[in-house]
């Protein structure tokens, strides 16, 4: 839509279009020419709209003077007085210092690069204003290289009359240059009804919601007198506004895919009850309540003519897999062949083992695709697959490449899915797209999703819970340590390895690191191995040869090894059901879904076991509430909603977890409480308003996000 508008010519009044924003090339502003445009195109800013929905990061108080004197450690501030003595000083660098007072108190500011010019400008007697980072000193405040500017004697000190925003930004983009465009593009939002604000009038009422442009334009200029926290504040009026359209364009997104995705076409799957039933009864265990349930809805999915795109969630040692399998056994019923997709070499091996276990004996083929294979052994294998004699096939990223061919793939499964690309996924649900055919998916994670970000970030999957342990799992005791310590927890692996049993001893670097500051495995142990020389001691990282690693890991399963020094490389698909100790090094530095994996590689057997989580103090807030969490919990799905309230969705969700573009102002642990509104929303504008669904996806997720290839 293109706005007419007024201009006087020639005496008389004539139309002129101006041209709509989201149309209108960046370079239209004042001050972008080609070199420029190209570095906003790395940030996604393309045209004038993309400007106007460059939100800003954070703020700065620039509107009022504080006195010197009442400066304060931590805080930005805006001040101004005069240069009282400046000078070189000679120490570790060599920095220009000057003082600067103005009757309340004095500063310094001290400039670590400087030059002849600036030395000979900053002499005492110069009124300066400055604006930074106060810290203090043994000397009393500093600001390290403050943005300054030398004022008149009689001029005023330059203050804001709204706060200064700060953008997101690159390399060769300054934010005097940002903050320039934006103030071009709100002044062509004054002129420009081309705007629109798309969210339906009755959803904007009942979400008390302010108007588009007024979002936009408080966002990018609040007023004096609003304090920089408060624009990023999750009930700040216009952030909630923005976030709520922003969070809906997500939703949109994926419901759309949904839509498209039950448009194709897919095998039906709907035979095979008796090798199904012949499944269920050679295995060694019953099948608990939850996976029962979940199987059923797995089977309902295979038998329609839609491609399934099921997600299923369940806690640590909830039996997911033996629910893949016995949907492995379904598709090979029905003469389709099934990829079986792991993160880690380690768990693809695991997880072959598993299923030969369970379906050789029913006589299905389940082969192993491995990196690791020699040529001979690669091609035997491929021939298998591309000849259909290998119904399963097991693998990690080596099954998307390009010579394997699969000879009628029907089924994909995706084992801790938040691990591959979503290029990888598609690559390899590609290799079974024939004759209009779409394979079936079943995504797997052991990262339980609380049900509020899951409307939105899995709305285009169907999400199962095996939210039940099977029988024989013993609880995990749970304790929170200091590393002083240290010596008791080292009596206590040497008890319970002299039992019989096995233990872990995890640490978050393979090498000391100043950065870090904690504890190396390698060293771990060297020290443990010297403590405890009559027990077996062996180290296993992510930077060992692979078949290293996985010489240490079965002779670890095979009981061989009494205590595995490991880093977090066995957080998932570790079984060893004599392991009944688990020691985490500097557990206050890992995240609470990573806790709560490691502390389930132990409890997997009929021996009582124990998870202790050493620290280094003092804890901070957030890790203190973290320890206490695992100590209060062993639910997952507690444990995820706690996560998601004290650390934010980064450790449940990302965005090659779930396709998502990056937030730039929604955050969803934040704004829970808009979800639902925002789900509501969705449907109505399916229903009511599908002409708006385009453009507000596009404003918000971009123009190339094709959610339809995921």
């Amino acid at each position: 839509m293109q706005a007419p508008t007024t201009s006087r010519r020639s005496g008389s009044i004539a139309p002129t279009v101006v041209p709509p924003l989201e149309s209108t090339p960046v370079t239209e502003l004042r001050g972008v020419g080609p070199g420029i445009a190209g570095k906003l195109s790395t940030i996604g800013i393309e045209t004038v709209l993309d400007v106007l929905f460059h939100l800003p990061l954070r703020y700065e108080d620039r509107t009022r003077i504080r006195a010197v004197g009442d400066l304060s450690a931590g805080h930005c501030a805006f001040t101004c007085g005069r240069i009282e003595s400046a000078g070189v000083r000679f120490g570790r660098r060599r920095s220009l210092v000057v003082a600067i007072g103005d009757g309340t108190g004095t500063m310094s500011m001290r400039l670590f690069h400087f030059n002849e010019n600036q030395r000979r400008q900053l002499r005492p007697g110069r009124r300066i204003a400055c604006y930074g980072d106060a810290r203090s000193t043994s000397s009393g405040i500093e600001m390290v290289h403050p943005e300054y500017r030398l004022l008149a004697d009689d001029a005023e000190a330059p203050t804001a009359d709204r706060l200064t925003p700060v953008y997101p930004t690159a390399t060769g983009l300054g934010q005097s240059l940002l903050r320039r465009l934006v103030a071009q593009a709100l002044d062509r939002l004054e002129c420009n009804p081309d705007i629109a604000d798309l969210l339906p009038e009755g959803v904007a009422t009942r979400h008390r919601l302010v108007g588009l442009r007024h979002a936009l334009c408080t966002i990018h200029r609040p007023p004096a007198g609003t304090s920089a926290e408060a624009p990023l504040h999750h009930e700040h009026p216009a952030r909630r506004r923005l976030a709520f359209e922003e969070l809906l364009a997500q939703h949109l997104a994926l419901r759309v895919l949904r839509r498209r995705l039950d448009r194709r076409i897919a095998a039906t799957l709907d035979r095979g009850e008796l090798l199904v039933q012949r499944f269920i009864e050679s295995l060694p265990f019953e099948l608990t309540a939850a996976q029962c349930r979940v199987v059923r809805e797995v089977r309902t999915d295979l038998a329609r003519t839609r491609p399934m795109h099921r997600l299923v969630q369940g806690d640590v040692g909830a039996g997911k897999t033996v629910v893949a399998a016995l949907a492995a056994v379904v598709a090979v019923a029905n003469q389709r062949q099934v990829a079986f997709m792991a993160p880690t070499e380690l768990l693809a091996e695991q997880h072959c083992a598993s299923f030969r276990g369970w379906l050789e004996p029913l006589g299905i083929r389940v082969v192993r695709l491995s990196g690791r294979l020699s040529s001979r052994e690669r091609a035997r294998t491929l021939a298998e697959i591309a000849n259909a004699e290998a119904a399963v096939a097991v693998g990690t990223h080596a099954l998307f490449q390009m010579e394997v061919a699969f000879a009628n793939l029907g089924l994909v499964i995706v084992d801790e899915q938040h691990r591959f690309g979503v290029e990888q996924r598609l690559a390899l649900r590609g290799k079974g797209e024939r004759d209009e055919l779409q394979p079936h998916q079943l995504i797997m994670t052991a990262t339980p999703i609380p049900r509020t970000l899951a409307m939105t970030a899995y709305a285009d999957l169907d999400t199962s819970i095996v939210d039940e342990l099977p029988p024989g799992r013993t609880p995990v005791d749970t304790a929170v340590a200091p590393s002083q310590r240290r010596p008791e927890i080292v009596a206590r692996i040497r008890r319970a390895c002299v039992r019989g049993e096995q233990a872990y001893w995890v640490c978050t670097a393979i090498e000391e690191s100043e950065a870090l500051a904690c504890r190396a495995a390698e060293n771990t142990a060297c020290e443990l191995a010297e403590a405890l020389p009559e027990l077996r001691v062996r180290l296993v990282h992510g930077r060992m040869p692979p078949a290293d690693k996985d010489a240490a890991m079965e002779a670890f399963k095979q009981a061989h090894v009494d205590v595995l020094v490991a880093t977090t490389v066995i957080e998932v698909g570790v079984d060893v059901p004599n392991a009944s100790l688990m020691i985490i090094e500097n557990a206050e530095r890992l995240g609470l879904a990573q806790l709560h994996q490691l502390r389930g590689r132990v409890g997997r057997g009929a021996r009582r076991s124990a998870c202790v989580m050493m620290y280094d103090g003092p804890l901070t807030e957030t890790a203190r509430a973290r320890l206490e969490v695992l100590r209060e919990t062993s639910d997952g799905f507690e444990i995820a909603q706690r996560d998601l309230e004290i650390r934010g969705p980064g450790e449940l969700l990302g965005t090659r977890q779930t396709g998502l573009a990056q937030l730039r102002i929604a955050d969803l642990a934040r704004d829970l409480p808009l979800l639902p509104g925002v789900e509501r929303a969705a449907t109505e504008l399916l229903q009511h308003h599908e002409s708006r669904i385009a453009p507000i996806v596009r404003r918000w997720v971009g123009p190339d996000a094709d959610y339809g290839r995921v």
